[in-house]
């Protein structure tokens, strides 16, 4: 029986410059809530914003859902997260919602595996214990061809299969220019993908993506508003390029509607906005009934145990920005991130720093 829930806001800065289409990355605002039952276990969730908003979870989470968490048994993670749901109909779909509730799923489910004594990535499914990486961090829209060219081969280097490169230059050519520069550097058996951010209209990056055809891109990540279907069915059906959808995406509803209208490719749902484990496992699952491969956005300490779980898992976005708030890093081998081993989420927690960063 749960018989305590804490929640804590923590900023943690952005450890690099980073960059796209329509905003800067200003911090991570990282909500972590920790549950305690009635014989001891204590379970840890966390999910996050990149800037604003952060109070508002807490608040949600403070003064609506951790009270009715209390005197429910811990193991009823369906039950407690759709009642958690129906509790906040007045916000629900939405970010703010969506997120508080992913910070209680993660820490059921951190005690649900902590009890089977098992890691998330076998508890969840099971499918390998390691996955392919790509690099974002090396492919941020202020960078210069040559650095875009110089963090490619670093990457390569170091074995990582591909990278990611943000598009959305006021001209088509600048784009075109950059993702054929890093093209020429590292050869044809290196995968690219590009991240438009929601920046562009449904005509232009039809038009783009005519260009960068042309490059060899591995997808063309939300090219137009997330909320946009027909807009990427639309562009779906003009390009060859795979077309990636997903981070800005609530619901699992809004993820059928996509995989449905045959918008999207790749899916890249993130556990935090989609509102937990529970949804994200529901997405991944709806997403192989599809035949779509599952990308997922951010969040690579968690997502690599996700990913690990399901037979339609493809790559890890490497985005180091925890790592403030932990004893130990994700490993990395051979260019794939390793599922962690140890019972429960496999996140190694540093109270200490989370004290010191805590600003409520």
């Amino acid at each position: 029986m749960i018989i305590q829930a804490t929640a804590v806001l923590a900023d943690v800065p952005v450890e690099t410059l980073r960059t796209d289409a329509i905003q800067t990355f200003l911090k991570q605002e990282t909500i972590v809530v920790d549950i305690v039952t009635d014989d001891g276990a204590v379970g840890r969730g966390y999910s996050y914003t990149i800037g604003t908003g952060g109070t508002a979870v807490l608040a949600l989470l403070r003064d609506n859902l951790l009270d009715r968490l209390i005197g429910r048994d811990s193991r009823d993670i369906e039950a407690i997260w759709r009642d958690l749901l129906f509790s906040t109909r007045a916000t629900a779909v939405g970010a703010i919602t969506s997120l508080a509730l992913a910070a209680v799923d993660t820490a059921l489910w951190d005690l649900r595996a902590l009890r089977a004594g098992l890691p998330l990535w076998r508890l969840a499914g099971g499918f390998r214990d390691r996955v392919p990486l790509y690099d974002t961090e090396g492919g941020w829209l202020h960078l210069s061809s040559d650095e875009l060219v110089k963090g490619a081969l670093a990457s390569k280097k170091a074995g990582w299969p591909g990278v990611k490169l943000k598009v959305g230059k006021p001209r088509p050519g600048e784009d075109l220019e950059r993702l054929a520069a890093v093209r020429a550097a590292v050869g044809d058996d290196h995968d690219i993908m590009v991240d438009a951010n929601q920046a562009l209209t449904t005509a232009e990056a039809i038009r783009r993506a005519k260009l960068f055809e042309q490059v060899g891109l591995g997808w063309f990540e939300e090219p137009v508003p997330a909320d946009d279907i027909s807009g990427h069915a639309a562009l779906a059906a003009a390009t060859s390029i795979p077309i990636a959808v997903g981070e800005s995406l609530y619901s699992i509803s809004h993820f059928r509607e996509y995989l449905a209208a045959r918008a999207a490719s790749v899916i890249q749902v993130d556990v935090a906005r989609v509102g937990g484990i529970t949804p994200w496992l529901k997405v991944a699952h709806t997403a192989e009934a599809f035949n779509v491969v599952v990308c997922p956005h951010f969040l690579m300490e968690l997502h690599v145990s996700l990913v690990a779980a399901i037979p339609n898992g493809g790559y890890v976005e490497h985005i180091p920005q925890l790592r403030a708030l932990t004893r130990a890093e994700m490993e990395i081998a051979d260019g794939h991130a390793i599922a962690p081993q140890t019972p429960g989420l496999g996140i190694d927690w540093n109270d200490d720093a989370l004290d010191d960063l805590r600003v409520a």
